[in-house]
């Protein structure tokens, strides 16, 4: 029989494989770091550890910009953790935070497992991990830093598109709290940027 510890170890194993890859920000630091905020927010919230750790683990296996099948590296997944002794109603809940998680999808997840997972995958996006992960990812993609000819497209723009939205998204109070001063920062980095950019 595998202890709940023994099981998340596994799934972080999982993890760490599948993502050993990846230069775009989602990283297996990205999702050791997204657990340790959705740890303490849940802590806090009174919620499953179990569930809300693991979920954090495994919220980008089906992530569309990173998986060429979504539905196939869920299906891997499930097979994953059946034999980890896990119940069918804890798989099913974590597949369903997976589901809800990202947010292009535009999603309210319907449990407090779910909204911590969800918040501490954000606070990931903001602040000055935020700030660095962004450049990360739109190198990826060939984005350009900044153009100011243009209305959308960079890296700079993506900070108004996404990043300094998501201190109102929040659905957690310790979410909160850790969202304000690093969407803070990300404003007094934005202010510098654009004094720099004009030479200033």
């Amino acid at each position: 029989m595998h202890s709940e510890n023994n099981q998340l170890d596994k799934i972080s194993e999982y993890v760490q494989q599948k993502f050993a890859n990846d230069y775009t920000g989602h990283d297996y630091y990205h999702l050791q770091r997204v657990v340790k905020n959705a740890i303490k927010i849940a802590t806090d919230e009174g919620a499953d550890l179990f569930i809300t750790t693991a979920a954090a683990w495994l919220h980008d296996i089906t992530d569309h910009k990173l998986a060429n099948n979504p539905e196939k590296e869920k299906n891997e997944l499930i097979q994953f953790l059946k034999p980890l002794g896990l119940q069918y109603s804890q798989i099913e809940a974590i597949i369903t935070i997976i589901d809800t998680t990202s947010y292009s999808k535009g999603v309210i997840p319907s449990t407090i497992e779910g909204k911590i997972v969800q918040d501490a995958d954000r606070l990931d996006a903001i602040g000055a991990i935020g700030i660095a992960r962004a450049f990360a990812y739109g190198s990826s993609k060939q984005r350009s830093i900044h153009d100011p000819t243009k209305s959308s497209g960079s890296t700079i723009h993506h900070f108004y598109e996404k990043l300094l939205l998501l201190q109102d998204s929040m659905h957690t109070n310790t979410g909160r709290m850790i969202a304000a001063e690093r969407h803070q920062y990300i404003e007094n980095f934005l202010h510098q940027f654009y004094k720099e950019w004009e030479g200033e």
